[in-house]
């Protein structure tokens, strides 16, 4: 499935990577293989595979007790921000008003 370059500056965009000319080019042709592989796997039967949560089914994951502790304050956890409001981080707009996202 090809990917055109167009299609791949706008991910870059939405993920704020910035591309030269010539990765723009070898991520659109990376991105369709990858798309082109995906396309494969839905070509694969599976009716007769159980479906299962994980693949190494028997192994459980430690956990630690839940319970609650002391948080940071405010000037600790705004200490290493970017930019900052009072006690609130300050982010770059993601979207715009009218929702088109350009």
């Amino acid at each position: 499935m090809p990917i055109s370059v167009r299609e791949v500056e706008h991910v870059a965009w939405l993920a704020r990577l910035e591309l030269a000319g010539e990765e723009k080019q070898a991520m659109a042709e990376q991105l369709g293989r990858i798309l082109d592989y995906m396309q494969k796997l839905r070509e694969v039967s599976t009716e007769d595979i159980p479906p299962t949560f994980h693949a190494l089914q028997g192994m459980t994951t430690p956990l630690r007790e839940d319970r609650p502790e002391p948080g940071l304050h405010p000037g600790e956890a705004l200490a290493g921000a970017p930019d900052r409001v009072g006690e609130l981080f300050r982010v770059p707009r993601v979207g715009d008003a009218d929702g088109d996202g350009a």
